[in-house]
């Protein structure tokens, strides 16, 4: 099982060079079958890494450019009349697909955003009261620039609690992006990619992650992270029951990349950085002081015991 993993993540590194974390990230929220939220800056390869990902895996993959004048229609599709059927029928949109690639999602307006929200949460989408079943492999990955807010529509606080994890990319270090120029001097090496792994080995993957045991001791550990978070003092809100649960599934699945069948705290205090900091709100006066939500959680993992 791992070695498939392995598989995955260095022919994802064909493509995305220097970023083996933030890749492993990727993969993990996808075997815990939860989606992934990419803040950071243009043009640090979040497209590529989506694409590579669902070539990798031989599966179905869309991209839509979220922009202000996009539909909820133009995401879920609607029904048009057929004159020679004399009825009407759906039209799927891209939405019916494996992996979705919600590019620069904050762009659209919130009417067009929430039309991910039932799609996220219960894997369909319902369109004029009729409900359609989504791939049981659809995963969402989004991307939004943190940077720049003009003509966005910042993602409310439901939606951002829908998404697992939120990854940043970074920019690559000097000898990774020498890698990178290299790679791409007569082309791009996305081009040439193929699968290393078929759907339903993908799908067996993330049956194998929901067995993974994980002891009353560390749920209590993770239930104590949550309520640590709640009573912060520079925290407005806390993480939400969701952001237990994702918490715990993302722990489960960064246990079974390193080959266990099993939950360690270290496992849950790594996956903590990934699926806390864009739960929580912070407080005015902890905006003002300029904290980071990061090292707010970092402080909240130096307090929280860990049950024995």
């Amino acid at each position: 099982m791992r070695e498939k993993i392995e598989k995955i993540i260095l022919n994802i590194e064909r493509v995305i060079k220097g970023k083996r974390e933030a890749i492993k990230a990727v993969v993990a929220t996808l075997l815990a079958k939860g989606h992934v939220l990419m803040e950071d800056v243009p043009g640090v390869g979040k497209t590529m890494l989506a694409r590579s990902l669902a070539i990798s895996l031989g599966v179905d993959f869309k991209r839509v450019q979220f922009t202000p004048d996009l539909l909820p229609t133009d995401l879920t599709g609607l029904y048009i009349y057929d004159r020679k059927k004399e009825d009407f029928v759906f039209k799927r949109g891209p939405i019916f697909t494996d992996v979705l690639l919600a590019d620069e999602i904050n762009r659209a307006t919130p009417r067009t955003q929430s039309a991910l929200l039932e799609a996220m949460a219960e894997g369909q989408v319902t369109v004029d009261g009729i409900t359609h079943r989504l791939s049981d492999r659809f995963f969402v990955i989004a991307t939004q620039n943190p940077i720049e807010y003009e003509g966005t529509f910042p993602l409310p606080e439901a939606q951002l609690d829908r998404f697992m994890t939120c990854v940043k990319m970074g920019y690559p270090d000097e000898k990774a992006e020498m890698e990178m120029l290299t790679s791409q001097e007569k082309g791009h090496p996305v081009e040439h990619l193929e699968p290393v792994l078929n759907p339903e080995e993908l799908t067996g993957l993330q049956k194998a992650v929901r067995n993974v045991f994980v002891s009353d001791d560390v749920k209590r550990y993770i239930v104590d992270i949550a309520n640590a978070t709640r009573n912060h003092p520079s925290l407005l809100l806390g993480m939400s029951p969701r952001g237990s649960i994702a918490l715990m599934h993302f722990s489960m699945a960064l246990a079974f990349m390193e080959g266990r069948d099993f939950v360690l705290p270290d496992d849950v205090k790594k996956a903590a950085l990934y699926v806390i900091p864009h739960r929580v709100i912070q407080s005015a006066e902890s905006r003002l002081k300029r904290e980071r939500k990061e090292d707010i959680v970092k402080e909240i993992l130096d307090h929280v015991k860990v049950v024995e």
